[in-house]
């Protein structure tokens, strides 16, 4: 398989819902005409993180404003496309859910955040989203022409069990749309997406929204894609941007077979059990 190019799309995040929708298009375009082939938007990309305001936002696949963008530019674009995340409903539950398009327009999958994010941190942000959000149970892994993408949310990634399942079931790309925050963000952020690339021998992308100061929650931004090695490949600033960086397939297999890891496993002593197919 060739390598191809990958787009990280750190978009400011605003109130209205429908300057959030334009932008994220904007950027996907801007992202497909410098030849990417796999773009990422951040989470909660069509509304603040902010964890009240989730219903206010949420849609329903495949009638909402911000689910039909996501389907038309990826056709449009001939692009896959990982729509970052957004307030999914689903009856009378919500959840914190990424939707994933192939270059035709069609729904690949989803994943909705397994993890939910409740917090009280010293520094004295406080998160609660599972007083809106239900929680996912599914390790999402997608077959594509690029190869296994796997697709988890934020505080996923923070639970190696979970990224070893999705590589496990064949995954060599990881994205994780996330927010951390300004206290987790300069602590963990860079460290935690190496180590997981490392841990996992794939590549693991971290979208972020990019960084609003005025913001109830603020965002640490620096979006970055890290290869199997544990190389930063590709890192934003704070601000609005797009990062590209090429995905080698034959550099996974390289790592792979000269470090084999996964091989390595001593699944007579352990094992790590996937209850829910």
């Amino acid at each position: 398989m060739q390598s191809y190019r990958v787009a990280v799309c750190q978009m400011t995040i605003d109130r209205d819902k429908e300057k959030n929708i334009a932008r994220a298009r904007e950027m996907i375009a801007r992202a497909a005409e410098k030849g990417a082939r796999l773009v990422v938007l951040p989470e909660m990309f069509n509304c603040p993180y902010v964890a009240r305001l989730f219903p206010q936002y949420a849609e329903s696949y495949p009638e909402g404003p911000s689910l039909q963008m996501l389907s038309r530019a990826a056709r449009e674009e001939g692009v896959y496309l990982v729509g970052g995340s957004l307030p999914e409903r689903d009856g009378d539950r919500v959840y914190n859910t990424s939707f994933i398009f192939a270059p035709d327009g069609r729904l690949l999958g989803k994943h909705r955040k397994v993890h939910l994010f409740d917090v009280e941190l010293a520094s004295g942000l406080s998160v609660k989203e599972s007083s809106t959000l239900g929680a996912g149970n599914r390790v999402t892994v997608i077959p594509s022409e690029l190869g296994g993408l796997g697709v988890a949310i934020c505080y996923d990634i923070r639970f190696p069990e979970l990224m070893r399942l999705m590589v496990l079931k064949g995954a060599r790309v990881v994205v994780i749309p996330a927010a951390f925050n300004m206290t987790t963000g300069p602590a963990h952020w860079e460290l935690i997406f190496r180590m997981r690339a490392v841990d996992n021998q794939a590549y693991f992308i971290g979208a972020s929204p990019a960084r609003d100061p005025g913001a109830a929650y603020v965002a640490y931004g620096h979006s970055l894609v890290v290869d199997p090695w544990g190389k930063v490949v590709s890192m934003a600033g704070e601000g609005e941007e797009i990062i590209y960086a090429e995905i080698d397939p034959g550099l996974i297999d390289k790592v792979r077979s000269e470090l084999p890891l996964l091989r390595h496993r001593r699944t007579d002593v352990y094992a790590l059990e996937l209850l829910v197919p």
